[in-house]
C-alpha cells in the first residue's frame, strides 16, 4: 500500500501545542516541518506509516541483524502499541485473558511505545505510566486527574513520581485502567504516547521561564515546538509520530533559559544555551551535543560550534536535522554504543557539524547555522530554587517546595493542586530536582501560603527546607526498579531529615 505522507507546517503541528503552553505562548508561523515523503508500508490498524517505513534500507538491514529489541521493532511496530493496549484491556475486562497471557514482546518492549513500562520483577502485571509534560509544566486539574489514576492500587504501589526530566510517572496502572487515562490525558491535553524506550524523552526547560528577571530565553515556547515534532502526527493531528518511531535509542534534548541552566544541557543529546551574538547581539543558542548518563559510561555533552537564533523555526530546524541523522545511521546493534554520543565521535565534531547542517540546508528553510558564540563570562552564581523569591513582574513571587524524593502520594497530589488553585491561578511547575514551583503568588499571600496546613505539622511538604533536604535527589530504587539493589527513596527521606 501506497500513501503519500504531505508536507505539513508548522501551524498545523504547533496547533495542540498551545494547550501544553501558557496563554502568553506566541503565535505559531508557517514555516514547514516535514517535506513530501512518500513509502509503501502503512500500519492498517492506524491508517498511519509505521516507523520502520521511514528508515533508508540499509538501516533497516542493520536491525534486522541488530540487538533483539532492534528484531522486536522490525517484527511488529511500536507505533500501534496504543491498539494493543485498547485490544488487550477489552480482553481483560471481559475475561477473554489475562496479563500472563500477553505476548512478552508487548508486555516488556512494545507497550514502552505508548509509555507504558512494566515492572514485572517488583510489580508482575503492573506498569509505570510516563508522561510527556513539556518544560514541567502542569495544572491543578492534571494533578488531581494524576491523583484519581492512582489512588485505586493503593498508597505503596499507587503513587506519583517527579522525575528528573521536569515529568511525571504515574505508578502502579493496570492494562485494563490504561484506556481511561489515556484518554482522560488526551482530553486534558498531555500524552504518555513515544515517552519510553527508543523515543524523544520529556522536553527539559526552564523551571522560571517567563518570569525570572535575570531570563535569557523564554524555553516555554520551543518545548512544545520540539514535543509537537516528536509526538505529534502532522497530517491526522493526532499524538503519535511515526516518523520518529524507530529510533536506535532514547533522545533526550534540554534548552537552557539562563546562566543558571536549571534543565541540565551537559547531560542531554542535544542541549541548547542562551548566548547572545557577539556582532548583531541577537539572542540566540549555542549548541552542545551528546551528553548522557548510562550502566556503562557517563559522558558530559561536547561544545558542537555551533549557534543558532532563538526562533521557532531555527530550533526545530536543528533538532530535526539532528534526529534524523541519529535515526538512519546510529548503531543498531550494541544498544551501550548507540547513544549520540557515539555517532558524534565517529563522524568527529567538525564533521558531523558539517553533516548537521548539510541536512539543514536540504530543508530549505532559510535557517542559518553560524559558529558558536562566546558565552557570557562574568561572575555567576546559580540560584535556589525552592523557597520564596521575588519575580519580575510587580507585586508577585514564586514559591519552590520541596516534594521528598519526588515522591507524592494521591492525598499530596491533591493537596498540591489546592494551593495552586488558590494561590498560583492553577499553575504548577516541576523541576528536575524532583520538586515543585508555585509561580505568580501574589506577594501579600505567601505568608497566608506558608502557613497552609498541607505545608506545615506532619506534613512531608515544605517550602523552607533545610540545605540537606532541599539538595536530595533519589532514583527511584528497589521498590519499583529491577536494576536496583537496595531501596532508595524512602531511605534517601529518612536520611536527609537525620543530617538535617
Amino acid at each position: 500500500m501506497v500513501r503519500s505522507y504531505k508536507a505539513a507546517t508548522l501551524l498545523s503541528v504547533l496547533a495542540s501545542s498551545h494547550a501544553f503552553a501558557p496563554a502568553s505562548v506566541g503565535k505559531s508561523s508557517n514555516t514547514q516541518l516535514f517535506e513530501a515523503i512518500t513509502f509503501d508500508k502503512v500500519d492498517e490498524r492506524t491508517g498511519k506509516p509505521t516507523g520502520t517505513s521511514f528508515l533508508p534500507k540499509e538501516t533497516i538491514e542493520r536491525a534486522a541483524k541488530g540487538n533483539p529489541i532492534e528484531k522486536a521493532k522490525l517484527k511488529k511496530d511500536g507505533t500501534s502499541a496504543f491498539k494493543d493496549v485498547y485490544e488487550y484491556a477489552a480482553k481483560f475486562r471481559s475475561g477473554e485473558m489475562t496479563w500472563e497471557e500477553v505476548e512478552a514482546a508487548d508486555m516488556n518492549t512494545r507497550l514502552k511505545f505508548v509509555g507504558m513500562l512494566h515492572r514485572d520483577k517488583r510489580t508482575p502485571g503492573q506498569f509505570m505510566m510516563r508522561l510527556k509534560v513539556p518544560n514541567g509544566i502542569v495544572n491543578a486539574d492534571q494533578m488531581r486527574f494524576y491523583a484519581d489514576c492512582v489512588e485505586k492500587y493503593g498508597e505503596e504501589k499507587g503513587v506519583v513520581d517527579i522525575t528528573t526530566r521536569q515529568n511525571i510517572q504515574l505508578r502502579g496502572v493496570k492494562i485494563e485502567d490504561a484506556p481511561d487515562i489515556i484518554d482522560g490525558l488526551h482530553a486534558r491535553n498531555q500524552t504518555s504516547f513515544q515517552s519510553a524506550l527508543d523515543s524523544v524523552r520529556n522536553m527539559v526547560g526552564n523551571p522560571l521561564a517567563g518570569i525570572d528577571e535575570l531570563e535569557m530565553v523564554d524555553t516555554r515556547e520551543f518545548c512544545n515546538a520540539i514535543n509537537d515534532l516528536v509526538s505529534l502526527d502532522p497530517v491526522t493531528e493526532t499524538r503519535g509520530n511515526p516518523m520518529w518511531g524507530n529510533l536506535p535509542r532514547k533522545f533526550n534534548i534540554a534548552i537552557s533559559g539562563s546562566r543558571d541552566d536549571y534543565s541540565h544541557t551537559h547531560i542531554n543529546d542535544i542541549g541548547l544555551q542562551p548566548c547572545a551574538h557577539a556582532e548583531t547581539g541577537v539572542m540566540g543558542f549555542n549548541v552542545v551535543l551528546g551528553g548522557y548518563m548510562s550502566i556503562k559510561r557517563v559522558a558530559e555533552s561536547v561544545e558542537a560550534d555551533m549557534w543558532i537564533p532563538a526562533e521557532r523555526e531555527a530550533v526545530v530546524t536543528l533538532s530535526e536535522a539532528i534526529l534524523r541523522i541519529f535515526r538512519d545511521e546510529s548503531e543498531r546493534k550494541d544498544r551501550q554504543k548507540a547513544r549520540l554520543m557515539w555517532l558524534v565521535e565517529k563522524y568527529g565534531v567538525e564533521e558531523f557539524k558539517k553533516e548537521v547542517i548539510k541536512e539543514i540546508d536540504s530543508y530549505k528553510r532559510g535557517v542559518k547555522v553560524e559558529s558558536a558564540q562566546p558565552a557570557p563570562s562574568e561572575p555567576f552564581e546559580r540560584r535556589e530554587l525552592l523557597g520564596v523569591h521575588k519575580q519580575k513582574q510587580e507585586g508577585k513571587s514564586r514559591v519552590g517546595i520541596l516534594i521528598p524524593s519526588g515522591r507524592l502520594s494521591a492525598k499530596e497530589c491533591r493537596q498540591m493542586a489546592d494551593l495552586a488553585d488558590s494561590y498560583s491561578e492553577g499553575e504548577i511547575r516541576l523541576t528536575v530536582e524532583q520538586n515543585f514551583i508555585l509561580p505568580n503568588v501574589d506577594d501579600n499571600k505567601v505568608s497566608a501560603l506558608l502557613k497552609e496546613p498541607a505545608l506545615n505539622k506532619h506534613s512531608r511538604l515544605d517550602a523552607k527546607p533545610g540545605f540537606i533536604e532541599g539538595n536530595t535527589v533519589s532514583c527511584t530504587g528497589a521498590q519499583f526498579c529491577g536494576l536496583a539493589l537496595i531501596e532508595t527513596k524512602s531511605h534517601a527521606e529518612l536520611v536527609s531529615q537525620k543530617l538535617e
